[in-house]
This record gives structure tokens, C-alpha cells and sequence, in this order.
């Protein structure tokens, strides 16, 4: 073999070596990747994010949450990996987190380009968050119990004399969604009105549970003859068959709407992977993945309307009014709801 050719052999044979020492070692070609931490259900999720990947060819690498710590659990974990942060997208199936990691500073403004179909209210005027459909607050009522047309219509009837206060229930509201809606009240009604209204309730005796299932459990065997919960729960009674009825509160004219609490998503700050980011952030606040949502019923309550051909896994409340408040209004006022549902409810 002639000297020249012997040495471009040589060279091709080194530069096929280098390539494949460079692929062995992740360092050529790099796959596209995006780290989500998530708190909505594995069950929900886990199908959104296999279609983006078979979409887009980024590899997703989903962190759930436990549902020992719900939200909590990830929004400590994005704290504390807050100067060597490891996801790109927070997914959060409420809102109140969400502010917070702003407030922290774990988030960083992202674009949404979804943003012009969305209430105004569902995207972060400096571009931490948006928001998209969720749940809402709702009335479930056992109809054996209640005659059509004696049912509760607002909030406000936990009060109400027609109903006697043992066959009334609703969670106890330090935690959750009820503690959510706390905070909406005392943003929407003002601290002293709001306490004040609690503290009627207490005084009432409405039985006070451990939660929103246990509410609907309740309802849904006629212990209770109805009580407060989410729509999601609400929805899993309605489908196992159980003699219940949903009912969207303070819907009448002069009445303030019920809480929705929408899904969330938010970008990370300093993610190492802020391209596939703010694709996936796209991805999710399509109108194609809330519909999807929808059909899955982990939405009950879309944020814009649906298309004909999608069939909802429960009713789904697309005119329900809700209360016109912002979600910074709420989380501004949740540690003084707190604070005062402390001693108001002692366990």
C-alpha cells in the first residue's frame, strides 16, 4: 500500500474511533431531554408526556410527586435544588405552589404561546406562570336526602336553618383545596367578614372531616345529606352510580362564583435544559392537551371551549362562573386564613 493512502486509512480509522469514543461518552450528538417534577397524577401525566416525546423526539425524564406530601413534597425539593437546579419544568395541578416558588425566586419567566386563548387571569403578568383547566369547588347532594329543588345553592347555605348542621359536612380547612378556598374568601369578602363567617360555621357545628373524599364518601352513602368538595371527587361518585348530584355554588346573580383552581406551569430557573423547556411548556397549555385532559377527567373545568368531538369524562363546567379574583389576591391572603382557621377549627 502506498505510503499516503496507508496514512489516510490511519486517519479515517482514528477519526471513526474518536466519534465512537465521543458517542460512548455522551458527548457527541447530545440527546434532546427535559426534566419535569410534577404533582399531577402518574396515571394522568405519564400518557401527555409519552405523546410529546413520540411528537418532538425529546426524551422526558418525570419526577411525581408522593402523595404523602402532595405539591409540597416537589415545591421543597425545587427549593432545596434551588442553586443547582435539576428539573426545567414544574407541572402543578394547583396554583398556590406555584406563587410561591415565584416569591422564592425558584422560577424564571418563560413565553406562552397558548397566552392569547387564555383567560387573562391564567398568565402571570411578569411571565412566571400560566395557567390552564382544573377543578372547581362544588356542592355534592345525596338526592335520596334532599328533594329536587331544596337543594343548597351557595356556600353560604352552611348556614342556612333549612339544613340541620349534623347532615352538612366539608374538610377541614387548613389543608387542600378547602384551605384554598379560605383564602379566596377572605381575599374576596375581606379578613374580618371572612372570619366571621367561619366562625359561624363553627359555631354551627357542621361537621368538619378529614378531607374532600370523605366528604363525598359521606354524601355518597347518605350519612351526609350534602357537603363540599372538588369536582374530581364529585365526578368519581357520579361514576361509580351513587345517588349524588353536583352543584356549581354561587352561580346567582349578586353571588361571587366558586373557586376554580386551574393546573400551572412554570419554567425553572437555571434548568439545564431551557430550549426543550419552552417546548414542553407550549406543549402543555395546548388546546389539543387540554382536551385530552379533559377526556381523562383529571380536567373537569376547562379554561377555553372544548371541540365537538371531545367527549368529557364527567360534566364538565365550561360556563361556570368563577370568582373574579386574581390567584396572587389568594395566595396573598392564605397564611392570614390560616392563621385565623387555626383557632377557629382546634382539633
Amino acid at each position: 500500500m502506498r505510503p499516503a493512502l496507508r496514512l489516510r486509512n490511519i486517519a479515517r480509522i482514528g477519526l471513526l474511533a474518536a466519534l465512537w469514543l465521543l458517542a460512548s461518552c455522551g458527548l457527541a450528538s447530545p440527546e434532546r431531554r427535559v426534566v419535569v417534577y410534577t404533582s399531577v397524577d402518574q396515571v394522568y401525566a405519564e400518557p401527555i408526556l409519552q405523546k410529546f416525546e413520540q411528537q418532538t423526539g425529546i426524551r422526558v425524564q418525570a419526577v411525581y410527586d408522593v402523595e404523602a406530601t402532595k405539591t409540597v413534597g416537589l415545591a421543597q425539593r425545587l427549593v432545596s435544588e434551588k442553586n443547582n437546579p435539576r428539573a426545567d419544568v414544574f407541572w402543578n395541578g394547583e396554583f398556590l405552589q406555584t406563587l410561591s416558588l415565584k416569591e422564592q425566586g425558584v422560577l424564571a419567566p418563560a413565553t406562552f404561546s397558548a397566552a392569547g386563548a387564555l383567560p387573562a387571569n391564567y398568565v402571570d403578568p411578569q411571565g412566571y406562570w400560566a395557567a390552564f383547566g382544573g377543578r372547581a369547588r362544588v356542592i355534592l347532594v345525596n338526592t335520596e336526602r334532599i328533594a329536587p329543588g331544596d337543594e343548597p345553592a351557595s356556600t353560604f347555605d352552611l348556614l342556612s336553618e333549612a339544613y340541620p348542621p349534623d347532615t352538612i359536612g366539608m374538610a377541614y380547612p387548613m389543608f387542600g383545596t378547602t384551605s384554598t378556598e379560605a383564602a379566596a374568601f377572605y381575599a374576596l369578602l375581606g379578613a374580618d367578614a371572612a372570619r366571621q363567617f367561619y366562625q359561624n360555621v363553627a359555631r354551627r357545628g357542621i361537621r368538619i372531616l378529614d378531607g374532600n373524599s370523605v366528604v363525598r364518601d359521606q354524601v355518597a352513602s347518605g350519612q351526609l345529606a350534602w357537603g363540599l368538595t372538588d369536582t374530581d371527587d364529585a365526578c368519581g361518585a357520579i361514576e361509580r352510580g351513587a345517588p349524588v348530584k353536583m352543584i356549581f355554588p354561587n352561580q346567582a346573580e349578586g353571588q361571587p362564583g366558586t373557586l376554580i383552581i386551574p393546573n400551572t406551569v412554570a419554567r425553572v430557573a437555571g434548568g439545564p435544559n431551557p430550549e426543550a423547556a419552552q417546548t414542553l411548556i407550549d406543549y402543555l397549555l395546548s388546546p389539543e392537551v387540554e382536551a385530552q385532559l379533559v377526556e381523562m377527567n383529571w380536567v373537569q373545568v376547562p379554561s377555553r371551549p372544548l371541540p365537538a368531538t371531545v367527549k368529557p369524562a364527567c360534566a364538565v363546567g365550561s360556563e361556570v362562573r368563577g370568582m373574579q379574583l386574581s390567584f396572587d389576591a389568594i395566595y396573598q391572603m392564605l397564611e392570614t386564613a390560616r392563621t385565623d382557621l387555626r383557632s377557629i377549627f382546634v382539633r
